[in-house]
């Protein structure tokens, strides 16, 4: 089924939703107002028309150097989970597929999305702020997906378990506390130790990070669990890694706790997050980071997408043939070294 609805909101083009999300962002509440935005970085729709347009998939993939699981087919009932706005995703769910299936004339994209979180906040006895962020995702995923992918998929989501079955409120405090030092922490320095707490699509957990140390540097140590039976692009620590130097774009990761409390993007960062396509923010703390270059102060949430690309001039058009190259060849180069050291040749 494809309605005179859906056809309308397949006008909208990337740039026109997050302009619209970015509008409405401050009556989302502080714990999805960040984590919206991600999301909406993690499942881009200049590249996902990009791809469906491809004669040749496969080989379209491979030329934006794709890596990990791309697309929302596979996640209409979990690409969501680290939104509070999750627990609502029956009801988003549900709402959605009834406005398509209504057809009436799709009206103003931010009005749409409204109307969506207004039905669910009162189907979940919740207020609209708490469904706004969910709701934008619920039509973007109808979008990405189709009318029948969506209205076919369970719609069930596990109950939050952690610091996510708190309140909304509550949650926020916890991302913007920092790990105790001890009575004497305030005359510790480069000891200092924080927590980075992640999710990714398949795993999440916790690992610390000694002050000032780079996100990536911190993941590497952590040998609790085999990352790469979880996620193939993973070697040490939950944080794909592959080149450390900005130059691959494997480490990519939304910051959704803390992003105050991590370095400021340097100029080559900025150029290659361009390079790569993933659409950082041009502010002095944006909440997309390649977590090689970002050090942190302090306790920080992340989030980790399932795939990577370079797709910035293919798909923005905004970089130059001669920016291209490093990011290319550079991870290339090094997962042919790992082979051949792996392989003993």
């Amino acid at each position: 089924m494809h309605s005179t609805f859906l056809t309308a909101l397949e006008k909208y083009s990337e740039s026109d939703w997050i302009s619209v999300i970015e509008s409405i962002s401050a009556d989302i509440h502080e714990v999805d107002r960040v984590a919206t935005q991600v999301w909406f970085r993690f499942y881009p729709l200049d590249l996902v028309r990009h791809l469906e347009s491809a004669e040749d998939l496969a080989q379209s993939m491979r030329g934006i150097a794709m890596e990990g699981d791309f697309g929302l087919l596979d996640k209409i009932d979990t690409s969501h989970r680290f939104l509070y706005g999750n627990r609502f995703w029956p009801q988003t769910k549900a709402a959605v597929v009834a406005r398509a299936s209504d057809d009436a004339p799709a009206g103003d994209l931010a009005d749409e999305i409204r109307s969506i979180a207004k039905v669910v906040a009162s189907d979940a006895k919740t207020t609209e702020d708490l469904t706004l962020g969910i709701a934008a995702v619920g039509l973007m995923t109808l979008v990405q997906t189709g009318f029948d992918e969506l209205r076919a998929a369970p719609g069930i989501v596990q109950n939050p378990t952690g610091i996510m079955s708190r309140s909304p409120n509550e949650i926020v405090t916890e991302r913007a506390k920092d790990d105790s030092q001890g009575l004497l922490g305030f005359l510790r320095t480069v000891d200092k130790q924080f927590s980075v707490t992640f999710t990714a699509f398949a795993s999440e957990g916790k690992f610390k990070i000694i002050n000032e140390e780079e996100i990536a540097s911190a993941s590497q140590k952590d040998h609790s669990r085999d990352w790469q039976s979880l996620d193939s692009r993973c070697w040490d620590g939950p944080v794909p890694i592959e080149c450390t130097s900005a130059s691959c774009g494997t480490c990519w990761v939304g910051v959704i706790g803390g992003p105050e409390k991590l370095s400021s993007p340097s100029s080559r960062e900025r150029k290659q997050m361009k390079v790569f396509g993933y659409n950082q923010p041009e502010i002095e703390k944006p909440f997309l980071r390649l977590a090689c270059q970002a050090k942190a102060t302090g306790n920080v949430t992340i989030v980790i997408p399932p795939w990577n690309a370079v797709f910035g001039k293919k798909i923005r058009g905004n970089v130059e043939d001669a920016e291209l190259e490093p990011a290319t060849t550079s991870a290339k180069k090094l997962r042919d070294t790992i082979a051949s050291a792996v392989s003993g040749d």
